[in-house]
């Protein structure tokens, strides 16, 4: 199976550890998302181990290559109108999160998928995570009964951003960057659609990183009732054992599930029981493999479209509240 990459400034690593284990996949060609992403390490990694192609520009690389897959990857901004150019010529399409940065860029590559008649996700990995898997496992079989009430945290460090992340227009705001897989997991673990309610978010002690927001909070109403919240921030401390520190608890009429430090635990009528890690997976080798037609992704186009559409919502609500 014949794939490319476009772009290198997001999270293409699971892409080439799933090549590396899987010997019926070739990354056959790679091209910069635009002009000015110096992606000259990463094309000459690439060539070096995988024997990758490397073009100047991705119109030539898709028109050429004419690949099963083009693993989309660019600035952000950029997203939506590579990605159409992806499903315009019938190419399976595997996008960088958001997937867009407006709700008329949604809209329109929606459209796009609608009409493309092939398959198209997001990079929402964590449906993948071990402990996060386990504790959907749990909700979806009923073991803390009708999920009421769901809050989740993303927290990152800061580090060395590149430049394209201290403008809105190029980076799209943290609450679609950052807040959006605890969106996603929101939606994920309720099993329904989630309402946007309120949403703030803030620049103040941001390094100097001219737009991007370091907190933000956001509010979600339960098509059954419920209600969800999800915080985010870059203050993680540089100290921190890791980069993220992701959690999530789902409190149900019957018991309550949570994700801490990569451990699901279970409490019901019977205590506290740790949940067995599910296997873990990588996301794009279920995107294969959907492709493949043997399995279905673990994020499908609809939770690609549907989670970004709710971020980009909660991002516009709290750009209202500033």
């Amino acid at each position: 199976m014949k794939i490319v990459q476009i772009g290198g400034s997001g999270h293409y690593y699971q892409v080439l550890d799933a090549i590396r284990a899987d010997r019926d996949l070739l990354l056959a060609g790679f091209a910069p998302g635009s002009g000015d992403e110096d992606c000259t390490e990463l094309a000459k990694a690439l060539e070096r181990e995988f024997g990758t192609e490397i073009y100047p520009d991705f119109l030539t690389m898709l028109d050429e290559e004419k690949p099963d897959i083009a693993v989309v990857n660019p600035y952000f901004y950029l997203n939506a109108a590579i990605s159409k150019e992806v499903l315009a010529r019938g190419i399976n399409c595997y996008c960088e999160k958001p997937v867009a940065l407006t709700l008329e860029e949604l809209n329109d590559l929606e459209n796009y998928y609608r009409k493309s008649g092939v398959h198209f996700a997001a990079m929402f990995e964590y449906r993948c995570s071990p402990a996060f898997a386990a504790a959907y496992a749990a909700v979806k079989e009923g073991k803390i009964g009708e999920p009421l009430l769901i809050t989740a945290q993303k927290s990152y460090k800061l580090g060395t951003r590149p430049p394209f992340y201290t403008r809105r227009e190029t980076y799209g705001g943290t609450i679609p960057w950052v807040g959006i897989h605890a969106i996603d997991w929101i939606r994920w673990m309720a099993g329904q659609e989630i309402i946007p309610d309120q949403s703030f978010h803030g620049r103040k002690y941001n390094s100097g990183l001219g737009e991007l927001e370091v907190t933000a909070i956001c509010t979600f109403r339960l098509a059954n009732g419920g209600f969800a919240t999800c915080n985010i921030d870059y203050f993680r401390p540089a100290g921190a054992p890791t980069h993220g520190d992701d959690r999530v608890r789902v409190v149900g009429t019957d018991g309550i599930v949570e994700v801490l430090r990569e451990r699901a635990t279970l409490i019901d009528k019977d205590g506290e029981h740790e949940l067995p890690a599910e296997r873990g997976k990588n996301l794009f080798q279920t995107f294969v493999d959907q492709v493949r037609g043997t399995a279905k992704c673990a994020v499908s186009a609809e939770d690609s479209f549907k989670s970004t559409e709710a971020a980009l919502i909660s991002r516009n609500i709290a750009d209202k509240n500033m």
